[in-house]
């Protein structure tokens, strides 16, 4: 049954974590951690003195040269060392002078100048001008020195203004798993060639429901120094809402693909008069280019039900995705059904090697042979003769509408394994059905960003280069890309903790983790929900060490709903799939026979066992 306040329990939570009234939505603490982040306080009212100047562009105030070319390295200069970024491996990466990116959500613009000249701010509190109502703001940034970290201000347009701190690792030394692209090297002033350097995207939370008039960057102290290269926001979805994602879970060897088409089958939530697909590169190094797109209900097997109707990009039916970077396409005149299986055929017009995927899908994908050509269009299932396991690139589908969508974070339980494939068994697609079938709450569209073996404290694949392991990157390092910029995104649901548990994580690390993805969650505007960890008992290395590990998280997730504690409501997953003759094991007829995974049964009962209205009310966007 599930749960939103503290129960009784004759567990106790791990020792140190005193419960202090934590500040609402927007308000903040710091948060230390090894990755981009940065957090609201509260707002103050604006000062009596007249409005300031209006801020120059962030290009007109450019102070330090951090690009060079590979003939000329001494040209810049941008860690006060001779070193700087090579601008041939950032074309290589799809990077070049006045290119737009996307990431997290947020259309970037690369500086538009030659190598050795100014292309960068060093942070110390300078002005740059914002407009519109925005989720979130993002800084393309490096350190140099070591991490960075400085305090900064966001400004309204009604005066009203927030304080923030952020962070932006160091470029050679900082965190592989949350960075935006990896160089494969640096410039040096004496010419030969540096160690491979790293940028990032800093996401500054924002209040949506104000316009913004201004950042002020944040102000550095000690040795660091953080290099701003563009700073965007990005603007408040208005009428779009996520019906589909899928995680980027690891970066793998593929194919190799080769001038040929691959269709993806995914399963909406919600439905619309249209609809708008969204590809990532994460991970990569090195830019691929899409042939063309395509969307169509899905038909027996591989065929379409009817003629694929085609997708374009900036007016194009072919776009490139940068490294690290993603495209969303235009709208698209074709009706989603909620519910529905479509196929999205992606034509791959060259080599492709390895791609960012996620696995484990509980589906079909499949692919035509390789020198087939663009099949986008082709609706017979014949020509693709070949499948795969993953969902290569495609990462979301959004329709038109203004209810919003609820993001499921999880590991392989999240993701569907153990349940029957091909039949969307999953507990997120038995709670879109739940939603589509009731008028207590808005009918949110449900976003599964589940991965299987993913912990919420410790990576599992290291964030660069290829690799078999697709756990994708800790929790705690991929919200900002798979909860905070998803599409109409408003209430998260954590079920994470068993994998964490049995690689040895302590309970006070995975609370201290649980705790930071709550708070992080609370300052971007959702509300936050947090489900106990279900028991493991009969798999191989669910000990009674790690029951007792497992137990004593669930006392401090149980005590963490309501106003006091990090979480808005807590649901009791744990009470639901136990075996109440054997609490450290999943009752029989819910388990899908390995003891870890519930089976369909069990992932009914748990999507059945939650209160909708525990995720929240919020009507459509005020405009």
């Amino acid at each position: 049954m599930p749960a939103t306040s503290p129960r009784p329990s004759t567990d106790t939570p791990p020792p140190g974590r005193a419960r202090t009234r934590r500040p609402g939505r927007g308000g903040g603490l710091l948060l230390a951690a090894a990755l981009p982040l940065a957090v609201l306080g509260g707002a103050t009212a604006p000062p009596p003195s007249a409005e300031a100047a209006p801020a120059p562009p962030l290009a007109e105030l450019y102070d330090n040269r951090g690009i060079s070319d590979d003939a000329d390295p001494g040209a810049a200069d941008l860690d006060g060392q001779g070193r700087s970024l090579s601008a041939q491996a950032l074309r290589r990466a799809g990077w070049g002078p006045g290119q737009e990116l996307t990431l997290h959500g947020t259309r970037l613009t690369l500086p538009d100048t030659r190598p050795g000249e100014p292309d960068n701010v060093v942070a110390d509190g300078q002005s740059v001008p914002l407009r519109g109502k925005a989720e979130a703001v993002t800084l393309l940034a490096a350190a140099t020195g070591g991490g960075a970290e400085g305090e900064g201000r966001i400004v309204y347009a009604d005066g009203t203004r927030h304080d923030y701190t952020a962070t932006a690792p160091d470029w050679e030394t900082g965190p592989l798993t949350t960075k935006a692209v990896e160089l494969d090297h640096a410039n040096t002033a004496d010419g030969t060639v540096g160690a491979p350097v790293r940028l990032y995207a800093v996401t500054v939370p924002v209040d949506r429901d104000r316009p913004l008039a201004r950042i002020e960057l944040p102000t550095v102290s000690g040795g660091a120094r953080m290099h701003v290269f563009d700073v965007a926001a990005r603007p408040v979805e208005r009428g779009w809402t996520g019906t589909w994602s899928a995680s980027t879970s690891g970066y793998a060897a593929v194919g190799p693909w080769e001038d040929q088409t691959l269709r993806l089958i995914v399963r909406s939530s919600t439905g619309g008069p249209g609809a708008r697909i969204r590809l990532d590169n994460t991970f990569a190094a090195r830019p691929v280019d899409i042939g063309a797109v395509s969307v169509a209900l899905q038909g027996e097997g591989a065929a379409a039900d009817g003629a694929p109707v085609p997708v374009t990009f900036g007016g194009e039916r072919s776009t490139t995705l940068p490294a690290g970077g993603q495209a969303s396409s235009d709208p698209i005149a074709f009706d989603v059904p909620a519910g529905a299986r479509l196929a999205v055929s992606v034509h791959l017009p060259g080599r492709v090697e390895a791609a960012p995927v996620h696995t484990a899908n509980t589906g079909d994908n499949y692919a035509a042979e390789p020198g087939s050509g663009d099949l986008t269009g082709t609706a017979s299932g014949a020509p693709f003769t070949r499948r795969i396991d993953s969902w290569p690139f495609l990462t979301g589908v959004d329709v038109p509408g203004n209810t919003g969508s609820v993001v499921a974070l999880g590991d392989s339980i999240t993701d569907g394994v153990g349940t029957t494939p091909g039949t969307d068994r999953r507990w997120p697609d038995v709670l879109s059905d739940r939603l589509r079938d009731q008028r207590g709450v808005p009918r949110y569209g449900v976003l599964n960003q589940g991965i299987s073996a993913n912990r919420v404290v410790t990576d599992r694949y290291g964030g660069d280069g290829v690799s078999s392991d697709t756990g994708g990157v800790a929790a705690v390092n991929r919200l900002d890309r798979d909860v905070f910029a998803q599409t109409g995104a408003r209430t998260v649901i954590v079920f994470q903790g068993v994998n964490d548990v049995r690689a040895g994580t302590a309970p006070e690390e995975l609370a201290d983790g649980l705790e930071e993805v709550a708070e992080r969650a609370r300052s971007h505007g959702l509300r936050v929900v947090a489900a106990t960890i279900a028991p493991c008992k009969g798999w191989s290395d669910c000990t009674e060490e790690v029951d007792r590990d497992r137990r004593r998280v669930n006392a401090f997730i149980r005590e963490g709903a309501g106003e006091d504690g990090p979480f808005d409501a807590v649901l009791d997953f744990d009470a639901v799939l136990r075996d109440p003759a054997d609490p450290a094991r999943l009752l029989p007829e819910y388990d899908s026979g390995d003891h870890l995974h519930p089976g369909d049964a069990g992932l009914r009962a748990v999507a059945e066992s939650i209160d909708l209205a525990v995720l929240g009310g919020r009507g459509p966007d005020r405009a």
